[in-house]
């Protein structure tokens, strides 16, 4: 009759022992866009192209306008005394995400066996500088007669 032993061998054990560290880091890896994402938010109310282009044409009153996109930045006058007022949004937006993760196995040597530690951290930062200027001209009556926007982003 022959019977299996319980024990494992020394190679079953290192395949085990890296199969489970490479399963851990996959769990632990995150790539750029997901830290990214992570950190992002654009949830809140902003003046952007879309709502100007959307939201804001001839013949609007300066309340109308003040509803959409709020106080102007700054308001001046033409040379017949007409108002322009002028929307002038900078913003900077830094975001940094890292994760790490650690590895444990078992290493087998000539002087016996041990355990071993290694890790592993990967993460992302950027930064990135949007403007948006927003030029909006009343006629006599306060009502708009033109507007013009211009948007970057770097």
């Amino acid at each position: 009759m022959i019977t299996k032993s319980s024990t494992s061998s020394p190679v079953c054990l290192i395949i085990s022992a890296f199969c489970a560290a490479l399963c851990a880091l996959a769990l632990t890896a995150c790539t750029a866009s997901q830290h990214r994402q992570a950190v992002s938010d654009d949830t809140t109310d902003r003046v952007t192209v879309g709502v100007v282009q959307k939201e804001i044409t001839i013949g609007m009153s300066g309340a109308q306008v003040a509803e959409v996109l709020g106080s102007p930045n700054i308001v001046t006058t033409d040379e017949v005394r007409r108002e322009t007022w002028v929307y002038d949004k900078i913003s900077t937006e830094v975001a940094y995400s890292r994760s790490s993760g650690s590895i444990v196995g078992l290493i087998f040597g000539g002087s016996g066996g041990g355990l071993g530690v290694g890790s592993s951290s990967s993460g992302a930062s950027s930064t990135t500088q949007k403007t948006l200027t927003v030029v909006i001209k009343f006629d006599e009556n306060d009502q708009v007669r033109d507007f013009s926007y211009h948007a970057s982003q770097f």
